[in-house]
Parts: structure tokens; C-alpha cells; sequence
């Protein structure tokens, strides 16, 4: 995400080196993707089916299992399913390889998209969707059926503001909630939404936990922050003088 987020390449390279450096010390199998990635999704795959049901439709079923096949036939000749231009590495042996980021072209494609919405808040929610559906994508391409995200119970409770504050109350169980499993094929997980940020820090802090740090999506001059901002400061403020604001919004 690092060019939405106004990175040039040589810092997206570094912070690129940096979290495959993090992954690989884990010991756990990783996956590396890129937003740009996310604009080469079949339409049909980023839109659910007509069904009366929560169910994905059978549209959006063979659309799936449609680009799945061909990605796999694709990567028959290197020997690998991913994405194009997705990072994996399956074992943690070895030092880990060069960044590699998407063509320019595939970048500044990106950029327009995003340079042609308005305002801040559309612009949040945009980069909200892109990277949930990359996500899913990644996760049925390798055959995840789990997904865990690290939203903690201060982002949580932001986000429950936000959505109420875009109208977008009905879905507050699925998008607060600890299970989310409204993509059909795969389940989204939120572990680490019983903690609190600052207990989060504090732990990494004294366990000696590396951190990368994404920085927020820039905003035009004269452009007023995004609803998403404006949460985060009202609540991170009340947090500061009542402790209690973040459990009792939760």
C-alpha cells in the first residue's frame, strides 16, 4: 500500500526488505501482495452473486475457481500458484530475496484510481475494499479457509463509530464482530480484538517485538480529514482523559 500512501519506491523497497526480514524470522510460511495486484481481479470475482442468500452465487463461484485455474496453469511453468507479482516464501531457510515491486505502469494506474476520488473518506473506504478483496483472493488462491486480522479493541471501537457514522449500522456485527464469515469460502477472524492498543505497544515494547509502521493516506491541501480520522482523534482523545472510552464503545 505504500504508493496510496505517498512512499516512493526506494522507501516501499526498504519497508518491503524489512517486513520479509520479519515474517522470515516467525518461521511461519508468508505471503507478500501488493495493492496493485488488487486492479488485476476479474470484476465478477470483486461483486457477490444476485442469490436471496448470504451465500456467494454461482457467478461469483465460478469466477473464483475460473481465475484460481488459470493462475494455476500460469504458474505451471515456474512451478508456483501465485498471483502475478505475489511474494511467497513456504519455509524460512535462507535470506530473504530482493523486493520486488509492481511495474510503474500497474503504479501509476493505481494512483489515477485513486487520485480520481474526491474525498478523503471515499478514499479510505477504497483502499478498506481493494485490500479485503486482495486479501480473500490471496487466502483462496493458496487454499486458506481462515483469515486473521490484527484489528485491536481500540480500532475496533473506531471503526464501529465510523460505520454508524456512514450509515452502515446493519453490518456492525460482521464488521466488529470476532468472526466475519459473510465471504463465503473464507472465514475472517479477529483474535486480537480484546486487547487494547496500548497494551499491544507495551508488550512489543517490552518483549522486543519489531514493528513496521504504514504511514496514513495523504490528504490535499485544504482537504479535510476523512471520517476515519476524525473517529480516531475524538476517541483517542476521550481516552486520554477517561480511560474507560474504548471498552465502554466496544
Amino acid at each position: 500500500e505504500g504508493a496510496v500512501r505517498g512512499q516512493s519506491a526506494a522507501q516501499r523497497e526498504q519497508s518491503l526488505a524489512r517486513m520479509k526480514t520479519l515474517l522470515q524470522a516467525t518461521g511461519f510460511p508468508y505471503h507478500l501482495a501488493h495493492l496493485e495486484q488488487a486492479l488485476e481481479l476479474p470484476a465478477s470475482i470483486l461483486r457477490p452473486g444476485l442469490g436471496g442468500s448470504g451465500e456467494p452465487g454461482p457467478s461469483y463461484k465460478e469466477a473464483v475457481e475460473g481465475f484460481i485455474q488459470q493462475q494455476r496453469q500460469e504458474g505451471d511453468g515456474d512451478g508456483g500458484t501465485s498471483l502475478p507479482g505475489l511474494g511467497t516464501r513456504d519455509t524460512p531457510a535462507g535470506p530473504p530475496a530482493a523486493p520486488h515491486l509492481p511495474a510503474a505502469a500497474q503504479t501509476q494506474e493505481l494512483l489515477r484510481l485513486f487520485e480520481a476520488v474526491e474525498t478523503p473518506t471515499a478514499r479510505e473506504e477504497l483502499l478498506q475494499m481493494l485490500r479485503i478483496h486482495l486479501i480473500l483472493q490471496t487466502a483462496r488462491t493458496r487454499g486458506y479457509a481462515k483469515v486473521m486480522t490484527g484489528e485491536s479493541c481500540t480500532r475496533v471501537a473506531i471503526k464501529l463509530l465510523t460505520n454508524l457514522a456512514l450509515g452502515r449500522g446493519a453490518f456492525l456485527a460482521v464488521d466488529t464482530g470476532f468472526v466475519d464469515n459473510r465471504h463465503g469460502d473464507v472465514m475472517v477472524v479477529r483474535p486480537m480484538r480484546e486487547y487494547m492498543a496500548k497494551e499491544i505497544a507495551f508488550y512489543n515494547h517490552f518483549f522486543d517485538v519489531p514493528t513496521v509502521i504504514a504511514p496514513p493516506l495523504p490528504t490535499k491541501r485544504r482537504e479535510k480529514p476523512s471520517i476515519h480520522r476524525l473517529m480516531e482523534r475524538f476517541l483517542l482523545g476521550l481516552q486520554e482523559d477517561f480511560p474507560s472510552t474504548i471498552s465502554t464503545v466496544y
